[in-house]
């Protein structure tokens, strides 16, 4: 960038000048953090709205140009065709490297750049650009075709550019900077909707080699699953379906990105010598070819057809499975896009329409505070009751005490509240207008709510904690929760309800007490009786036989999830040896960062703990790896496996389990590396067809078990 001083003549009024600067270096830093922490800290409007007002002080200040300014490039995601993206621009350019690698994944140019969308939250903005597409065509020669706009949902998740040579899926390449970009393609075959192959000219004429692009998304379902089981583990939320979708992508273990279930739209081919003559005739190729394409797209032919498919989506999208936030118009015809152009950043033949998010106005009644099974302090906001989206909103998470400093929030404050990514309602701000002169600053608390331990927080984290793990009741209770749980222990007749009673009759004050229960005085109580008393007895004996793994993860150690329980055990074949273990060794271990080491370490030491472990080990559970509960046989060595459908001899979760003790590894959908299915009855009709298409072999339970010998293992 020039030097200011250089202008002293022509300078502009200094507010003005300092404000381009704060609003470049401001913009700069919110693409970071949206693009490659997947962590944003303002809204889109707000974004849009900061972003309109530098392009209008630059184009006002033509002498303070800077080609490193957010206006003139798209956002990266580094880190972390006309090239068409259907994200609107967030523009900056990569803090990263050009070449080479970022985080693990081979960094490649794009093809076609991959370029953003102008966008747009006014409906007057999207008449005015097609005023100006009808105008920018008035020159074709007579009998040319008439301008047709093709109408889409504008889906929000992770744009992506999957890249097919000789009909294979050879790169899947995350938008990058718009010229370089992430390649992921191990992570993008994890994703059922993706074709792996597609053979010449399927689809009536997709040609050998091409180019498809789309967006990445994690649907509602799937997201709102992940986000109990972080809240269950105190783990940060995902904001919204985009910011999971976003970093589930940039993980560098696919079984993992398998788990978490994303899916992708595809909406724009590109390549050399493709056939067809408009955009839609080409979308319909890639969905005749497997590829998964909105049937929410339509053709429209005049001004009203396009808002009244603005209008029935804004709507309507609440009822679907996947997030989206506006709708993308696209002028049909490829050969009026070509002469229409584009301009630095965006295509003048497309636009983006953005929907506003529903918010309301209510009033803060209090903030009350919850304990997690970590200790975790959540403040909650109790508001009077509000419509929102279609449902009644009466509590909002505060986060952490430093969200509450940063809305500023007092006693009584009326507060505007959203539904963020349109499930989970957060309060976006107050409204200082309605705020009484003699109300105080909410103040988060010092002292535990439950058993008035005084708080800590520990250094670089933004939760308060009770440290009084052993003897804060939603703690105790929280941690025999998830001891019980299906992944856990899976005791049957132990369910947070039963729980509680026992923990109020004082029969239930550790883990360990669970195996101290008595059948008669369980059988003794309302509501139970002796069939109630015997399941929960049966319960407790099954659970002795459940493998060291599990049981390292029902212990509850901060940060050991499921996953990384499996690599504790496998590398700790013993609870005395994982005891014994020291922060560095530990560390040794794929995913076991000095956090998730110091946390074992910690737990570990503890007496209390170490006691409750002697306990455990004497009621019989499993505190070391056994032939039969860990490896019987390396019969599926190497071979990937998709369980589907519904079994009548084991559950699906045993099933999995004997594939792991054999050697296999689980996968969740099909692909062409996928060994066999094992299929039970009501198999999805999509893995059945695409394994017939891949020539997959399809067995039965029975053709299963024969295969490893009937032989079983306890899950």
């Amino acid at each position: 960038m020039q030097q200011l001083s250089l202008f002293d003549d022509i300078a502009p009024h200094p507010t003005e000048q300092e404000e381009i600067i704060a609003l470049r270096k401001e913009l700069e830093e919110q693409n970071y953090k949206y693009y490659v922490l997947s962590a944003p800290t303002m809204s889109d409007r707000e974004f849009d709205e900061k972003m309109h007002r530098l392009e209008a002080l630059e184009q006002k200040h033509p002498e303070l140009f800077d080609s490193n300014s957010p206006t003139q490039h798209v956002g990266s995601d580094l880190g972390g065709s006309n090239g068409l993206n259907n994200s609107p621009t967030r523009g900056t350019t990569s803090r990263q490297s050009r070449t080479g690698s970022t985080d693990g994944f081979e960094q490649v140019t794009h093809r076609y750049p991959m370029l953003s969308l102008a966008n747009t939250y006014s409906e007057e903005e999207i008449r005015d650009w097609l005023r100006r597409v009808y105008k920018g065509l008035e020159d074709v020669p007579d009998g040319a075709e008439p301008v047709e706009i093709v109408c889409e949902l504008k889906f929000d998740g992770l744009s992506i550019s999957l890249w097919y040579e000789h009909g294979q899926l050879v790169r899947a390449v995350t938008r990058g900077d718009g010229v370089h970009g992430d390649d992921v393609v191990q992570n993008i075959r994890t994703i059922a909707t993706i074709p792996q192959t597609v053979s010449a000219g399927e689809g009536g004429g997709l040609p050998d080699t091409f180019e498809i692009r789309g967006e990445v998304l994690l649907p509602w379902e799937n997201f709102e699953r992940i986000n109990r089981q972080r809240e269950a583990d105190e783990e940060p939320l995902f904001a919204n379906p985009r910011n999971a979708a976003s970093g589930t992508l940039k993980l560098l273990n696919p079984e993992v990105v398998r788990e978490r279930g994303l899916e992708a739209y595809l909406y724009y081919v590109l390549g050399e010598n493709l056939p067809g003559k408009t955009h839609y005739e080409r979308l319909q190729m890639a969905a005749r070819a497997g590829f998964n394409v909105s049937d929410a797209i339509r053709v429209c032919h005049s001004v009203e057809e396009v808002m009244d498919y603005i209008h029935y989506w804004d709507t309507e999208r609440k009822t679907l499975p996947v997030a989206t936030d506006g709708v993308v118009l696209k002028v049909n015809s490829l050969k009026q896009q070509e002469q229409l152009g584009y301009t630095a950043k965006t295509p003048r033949w497309a636009i983006a329409f953005k929907f506003a998010a529903e918010k309301q106005l209510t009033r803060l009644n209090s903030v009350s505070y919850q304990v997690g099974r970590t200790g975790a302090i959540t403040p909650v906001a109790n508001m009077e009751p509000v419509l929102l989206s279609g449902t009644i909103v009466k509590r909002a998470t505060l986060n952490n005490e430093d969200f509450i400093r940063s809305l500023d929030l007092h006693e009584g404050d009326y507060v505007w509240v959203e539904k963020g990514g349109e499930i989970i309602p957060k309060i976006t701000a107050v409204e200082p207008t309605k705020r009484a002169s003699d109300t105080k600053a909410i103040n988060f608390i010092r002292t535990c709510p439950e058993c008035g331990a005084p708080l800590v927080r520990a250094e670089g984290e933004a939760a308060w904690r009770c440290p009084n793990e052993n003897g804060c009741p939603p703690q105790l209770k929280g941690k025999m929760e998830h001891f019980v749980s299906r992944k856990a222990m899976n005791i049957d007749g132990l369910g947070a309800e039963t729980i509680d009673l026992f923990y109020e009759k004082g029969w239930l004050r550790t883990i360990a007490d669970i195996y101290d229960l008595q059948r008669e005085q369980i059988a003794a109580l309302p509501g139970f009786g002796e069939k109630s008393a015997d399941r929960l007895m049966q319960g407790l004996e099954e659970s002795k036989k459940v493998p060291w793994s599990r049981v390292l993860f029902a212990l509850g150690i901060r940060f050991v999830g499921e996953t990384t329980a499996k690599k504790l055990a496998k590398a700790y074949p013993s609870i005395d040896l994982l005891c014994a273990a020291g922060v560095e060794e530990l560390q040794e271990v794929e995913d076991v960062g000095e956090e998730i080491a110091k946390a074992i370490v910690a737990h570990m030491g503890n007496d209390d703990n170490r006691r409750i472990i002697e306990r455990l080990r004497a009621a019989g559970l499993q505190m070391e790896s056994t032939e039969s509960s860990e490896q019987l046989s390396d019969t599926l060595a190497g071979k990937s496996i998709v369980v589907s459908g519904v079994f009548r001899l084991h559950s699906r979760d045993e099933y999995k389990a004997m594939i792991e003790a054999h050697g296999g590894k689980n996968a969740g959908s099909v692909s062409a590396k996928t060994a066999f299915i094992l299929a039970g009855d009501n198999m999805g009709p999509a893995k059945l067809d695409k394994a017939r298409k891949l020539g997959i072999p399809v067995h039965s339970e029975d053709e299963f078990l024969q295969m490893i010998k009937d032989t079983t293992i306890d899950s």
